[in-house]
This record gives C-alpha cells, structure tokens and sequence, in this order.
C-alpha cells in the first residue's frame, strides 16, 4: 500500500459551499486585521467550486453584508432585486392568490440568485486572501489522533477498479491535518454522519427532517419574463397530507428557476417527487410560461427542514459543523444560505479566538465559545421565532395553515411549547395501505422524463470505480423494500439510479444501482425505510456540473 502524502494546515474545511467559504474568508480577514498568518485550505468534492450547489435561491444578503460589505462593487453575481411577492394555492385545474403573503415569505429587498454563481464568486474573493482550495478532491475519511480527538481528514484514493483493486492509474489519498477541523458538507454529510454516531452529537437534539428539492433552469419567452417576479404555490399535485410546494423565480437574461420540494416525512411509498415536479408544470396557471421555452439545466438536493429542535451539538475535540451539515434553514422563509453563512463565521470568529490563547494552537481543541455565540446571535432567535411551523404539517395542510397564522400573528413564535419530530425513514405505511399513483406520461414540452433530465445536470462518474451508493444488506432490497413498500427508492430517487429488474417471467427479482446517474441529493441515505443504503464519497469531481443553478 502506497503511502499516503500529508499537508498541514491551521484550519481545513470541508465544502466549498456558503458557509465553508464564509468561515475560510472570515478567518483570513482576521488574520490579515491582527498581522496573524493562519493557513486555511477548503477541500470541494465537486469538479469546480459550485458545480454541486443547487438552491432555489432568493438571498437574503444580511451575512454577507457583514462579510464582505461592498459585495455590490466587487462585481458579485447578485443582480436580481425581489420586485413581487405572491402565495397561491393550486387545485388540479384552477388557482387561488392568497390576498396576503406570510410574513416570513415576504421578500422585499432580497435577490434572486444562482447560489452556484455566488460560491464560484465567493471562491475568488477567498483566494484573493490566501485561502488555497482544492476542488475535484472528496474528503473520504475523519482523521483522529492517539487521544481520539479530530486532526483532519483524508481524501479518497483515486484510481480503484470496480473490483476494488488499484488499477494504473491509482493515486492514494491525501492527508489534511489541522487544529481545527470544520465541516461544511451540506445536507446530510457523509462525514458529518460518523461525527454524529462517535461524538453522539445528536443525544439531545430531535432527528433531522428532510425534503427533496427538484429543480430546473428555463430560458422562457420574452413576453412572459417578469425579472424579480417570486411566486411560490401549494395544493395540487400533492394531497392535503403531504408537505410541499413550489416556487417559481424570475432571474435575469429571460431565465426562470423552477422548483418543486416535497416533504420527505410523506407516507405513501407509491409517491414520485421527480413525477409529481413533471405534472406540477403542466398546470394551466404555470404551463404557460414553459410553453415555446428552452430547459437548460436539472438537479436535485436534500435539504434540511428540522430547524432549531433538531440542530445537534455542534462542536467536538478538533473540529465543528457549520451550515447546512447542522441544519440551519429557515423552513417558512424557504431560506438557508445568510444562517449557514453566519454560522461559518461565527465559528471563524471563535477559532481566532481560541488560536489566539496561548497552545491553543498547538494541537485539536474544542472551540467551546461557538455553540454559545450562535445561541446569542440572530440565527437562533430567527429560528426559535418559526420552530413550530413546519412540524405542524403533519396534521394536514389546513390545519397546518391556521395553526401557523395563530403562531405568527397571535403568538409570534413565542408558544411555550415546542413541536417534536421523527426521523424521516419511519413514517412511510406498507404499500398495500396506500393508493397507487398514477402519473401522466411526459409531453416532451414541459414535463420529461428521468434520464432526459440527468443529461442536462452533466453528472459523469468515472466508471470504472467502486460503485459509492452501499447496501448493508443486498437481500434486504427484495425480502422488505420490495416485499412491503414496493421498492420505493425506485421512485425517491430523482435520477433513476435504483431499478428493480427480473427475469421475464417476473421471477427472481433483485436491485441494479445505476450509480452513475447519481446527482448526489442524498435521498436515499435519507428515505429509505430500512436504513439499507448508504451513500458514500465517490471519486472527486465525480457527480453533477451544475451551470447556473
């Protein structure tokens, strides 16, 4: 076995995403203020900073007007003011404008990005201060030293044949060690996870909840082009006891980001989010903006929706989480990038701090001052403020809406109770409980299907490597997923990457990971009601290259 090459540093980070660059950028900032020389690295899996990165997104800019002031005239790629705001709720053919929009959905003075284009953008100031980043290489492995605590991460080894073995071309991993380790993976980490089960970071927090985001890039027709236009929609086609909705924002340049997120606590497993977001289009209040238009782009993520009962502790010996591999999304803003960008600098802050004291720096310590800055800062009393409105959808979408009136107008989020959540995976009922689904074919105008939409999300894995989606169990596929929810992760799976295939008879049934159409959304780490898969690290740059999104 090869040996591994090791590179030190003060500070590793693991993402390029908001908060990871918003921690790097924040740390050399005050190290250049104090005449401090602090080495930060930012290790991105993707092939380029924010080929991974799919959000809706409308930004509030509140962090990064604390970070980088004049953001307005470093020519950054925020150029879209919010100019309208509307909520309407969908039946199957009809549509209804709420006469009023909730408070935590109201938009004035936000933009309409590409997230994508503004890590790319935050890269570049990063780099400009010193930071090094590395894309193309996925942090594979936590690193601890003799005393357990956290000293870094290593990267994944390149090169490994299909069967495991080191071809030609193999290269082993790389070593980052540090003092401080921060994690910035987004929703659900695969190294986050193995923090959470060796630390127990999640002993006193509910489980997180997640929904999955489904989202395309249109370039619509002049005429029906309104740039700053918001619109966000409920109802059909999801029933009255399933979370979701949609939104529909107007950038510029006659683009249009289209999205369609559905609750992943929903409970019939013939559900389809990729098919319920392909017959949302053809409403007859949005099928006309999609009509004699191009689309350009597709992707799919998790997100977080758990909010404040469901952030876990934060910090550990060497190292802590930042943004959304904590959890930090405003669920009713339908919001996240301003508290996972606070969170990456409030642990920067706190970490300068910590290096400042006397062998601090000397070896991994526990940056205890930053779970506690967070308590005191606006993203904790933002998020305690709307912790209730999203649990609340598990009594039904009516209930739900009056229930959140109550607790933004009467008791405005100050309810001396807090609702719970479960885990994801366990709400989904036996297949012969629900209702079949059927959904309409694809036009090829507005709605399309699966394998038509990987295409245009660019996602290329190097084939001849370990397939990166693992099954604990292989004959738990067929014996219960198949056997009792009728293999769901067929239909959760916004890339088509899991198929049941048979014999022509039917007989002999068995699962095929199609694991080169994976988008990286993590769903099935997530749903999966037998906790059977496990989505691991594949060779870095591997994955989606998402234009624009």
């Amino acid at each position: 076995m090869m040996d591994r090459e090791r590179m030190e540093y003060d500070v590793v980070i693991v993402g390029a995403g908001p908060s990871g660059l918003a921690a790097a950028i924040k740390l050399r900032q005050l190290a250049t203020q104090e005449d401090k020389e602090i080495s930060v690295c930012v290790l991105e899996k993707g092939s380029e900073v924010g080929a991974h990165i799919l959000s809706g997104a409308v930004i509030e800019t509140r962090a990064l007007d604390e970070l980088i002031p004049d953001w307005g005239e470093r020519e950054s790629p925020i150029n879209t003011p919010v100019t309208r705001d509307s909520l309407v709720y969908l039946s199957h053919k009809s549509s209804f404008r709420f006469p009023f929009t909730p408070p935590q959905m109201r938009n004035h003075g936000n933009y309409i990005i590409s997230l994508g284009n503004l890590c790319r953008w935050l890269g570049e100031q990063a780099e400009a201060l010193g930071v090094e980043i590395y894309p193309g290489f996925a942090a594979a492995e936590v690193l601890y030293n003799e005393d357990g605590e956290v000293c870094g991460v290593a990267t994944g080894a390149m090169g490994i044949g299909k069967d495991g073995v080191p071809t030609d071309n193999h290269q082993p991993g790389i070593e980052l060690h540090a003092k401080q380790t921060l994690f910035a993976e987004g929703c659900r980490g695969s190294l986050t996870k193995t923090l959470f089960e060796r630390f127990e970071l999640h002993k006193d927090a509910d489980p997180q909840t997640f929904g999955i985001g489904i989202k395309e890039l249109w370039e619509v027709r002049p005429e029906v082009h309104k740039p700053g236009e918001v619109m966000h929609t409920i109802g059909w086609p999801l029933d009255s006891h399933t979370y979701g909705g949609s939104f529909l924002y107007h950038l510029e340049n006659n683009q249009v980001a289209v999205g369609f997120v559905v609750g992943l606590d929903y409970h019939n497993p013939h559900l389809d989010p990729f098919q319920e977001f392909q017959r949302f289009k053809t409403h007859p209040r949005l099928r006309s903006t999609f009509e004699g238009g191009k689309r350009i782009a597709y992707g799919a993520r998790a997100l977080n929706e758990g909010g404040l009962q469901s952030i876990p502790k934060l910090t550990f010996p060497g190292g802590a989480l930042i943004g959304c591999t904590a959890g930090f999304m405003n669920v009713p803003k339908i919001k996240g990038t301003h508290t996972a960008m606070k969170s990456g600098m409030l642990a920067a802050e706190n970490i300068f701090e910590m290096f400042e004291q006397v062998d601090a720096k000397d070896k991994p310590a526990e940056t205890n001052t930053y779970e506690q800055a967070l308590r005191s800062s606006w993203v904790w009393s933002e998020l305690y403020l709307v912790r209730n409105i999203r649990p609340a959808f598990r009594w039904g979408l009516w209930p739900a809406l009056i229930y959140g009136a109550i607790d933004s107008y009467v008791l405005r989020g100050r309810a001396p109770w807090t609702l719970r959540h479960k885990a994801d995976h366990e709400t989904l009922k036996k297949s012969r409980e629900c209702r079949q689904i059927n959904y309409p074919k694809p036009d090829g105008e507005v709605s399309f299907d699966r394998l038509s939409s990987v295409y245009l999300s660019n996602t290329n894995h190097e084939e001849n490597q370990p397939v990166h989606l693992k099954l604990k169990d292989p004959s738990v596929t067929i014996s219960t997923n198949l056997a009792d929810y009728d293999a769901p992760e067929q239909r959760f799976c916004p890339a088509g990457v899991y198929e049941i295939l048979s014999d022509d008879d039917g007989s002999y049934p068995r699962l095929q990971i199609n694991a080169q159409n994976c988008v990286h959304c993590k769903t099935c780490d997530i749903k999966d009601p037998t906790q059977n898969i496990e989505w691991t690290t594949p060779e870095g740059g591997g994955g989606p290259n998402y234009p624009n999104m």
